[in-house]
């Protein structure tokens, strides 16, 4: 049964819909679709992959610059496949795989990995297999790199990941026996840093359920490393591209949800952020990498904050790719 349509105007080669995945009947999955506008266009799928509180509708502004900028051109826009995991978004449906399970630790990302390529075998059913490019942000970011370490991809573009080695205690213990009052900036309090610590650890702690029923308490065992191992085989490397918040927006926006001293941000989340994303580019050869370079003027949600961004950041992987392969446009 086809998907309501999102109220925002998009192009008509964007449909949406929903299907049921081969290893878990009676649950659907909710996916939004944009197929390329010409037959002899290389086979390429771009995939788009959302965070803990975004959805797929985060990713539609993305698609439709895509469609908009590449339509009747040569070359012409690629495929394109957003989608709503389980209890996610549009995709009401429970994982199957919870049932049964202690309320809200059911499947990992593990198991998102492997939800991930039965969706895609069941969108390219009876086509040749795609040329992948995985368009991540946050926790999609992890899921990327655990389905491109057991699937092949060309590409992977990483939108702010999430430090899956981390339990995001960025700041000192002040309740450490060795805890010094220098080791905060001049302007932040002992009681300021104890709040921000609780604040940040009853949201973003692993243990923390979330809606989808998503469990993240093992995921710092599924990747404890931020630049291995690496992605493809030698030979056959994905390009890969780093793009990480604005240290000053998210110091901003930190200050304003989260009541989060801006000097914190500044002298201890960011430089740690920027510290997992110079890893991550070491998942692939030098020669393949790009970055890892702010987005400027945007949080944590770089594709709602800057589409056009994603939008030049993921033509620009599309067209490698395709010259990669050598294929006629």
């Amino acid at each position: 049964m086809a998907a309501p349509q999102p109220a925002m105007m998009l192009p008509r080669e964007i449909i949406h819909d929903s299907v049921p995945l081969p290893h878990k009947p009676g649950a659907d999955i909710h996916y939004s679709l944009a197929r390329s506008n010409k037959i002899d266009t290389p086979n390429v799928l771009v995939v788009f992959l959302n965070g803990l509180m975004t959805d797929k509708a985060s990713w539609l502004p993305v698609m439709a610059g895509i469609v908009r900028q590449r339509k009747g051109t040569s070359p012409s826009f690629p495929s394109m496949l957003a989608y709503d995991r389980y209890g996610q978004g549009l995709s009401m449906d429970r994982d199957p795989q919870d049932i049964g399970k202690n309320d809200g630790y059911g499947h990992d990302c593990a198991d998102a990995a492997a939800d991930l390529y039965h969706l895609i075998s069941q969108i390219t059913k009876g086509q040749t297999l795609p040329r992948l490019i995985l368009v991540a942000n946050s926790i999609g970011c992890a899921i990327a790199r655990l389905f491109a370490q057991k699937h092949p991809v060309a590409a992977i573009l990483f939108l702010d990941s999430i430090m899956a080695n981390s339990d995001f205690d960025f700041w000192p213990d002040p309740d450490r026996r060795d805890f010094q009052n220098d080791e905060l900036p001049d302007d932040v309090t002992v009681e300021q840093l104890r709040e921000q610590r609780v604040k940040f650890g009853a949201i973003f702690r692993p243990d923390v359920i979330n809606q989808e029923g998503l469990d993240r308490r093992n995921l710092f065992r599924l990747l404890p490393y931020n630049d291995r191992p690496m992605l493809g085989t030698e030979g056959s490397r994905p390009w890969v591209t780093v793009v990480g918040h604005d240290f000053q927006t998210f110091a901003d926006e930190s200050l304003k949800s989260m009541g989060t001293p801006i000097s914190l941000s500044m002298q201890y989340s960011n430089p740690i952020w920027h510290q997992y994303n110079r890893g991550l580019v070491k998942l692939t050869d030098p020669k393949y990498s790009k970055g890892p370079f702010q987005a400027l003027g945007c949080s944590h949600f770089i594709q709602k904050d800057d589409p056009n961004l994603v939008v030049d950041e993921t033509l620009d992987l599309v067209d490698k790719v395709r010259l990669e392969n050598s294929v006629t446009w």
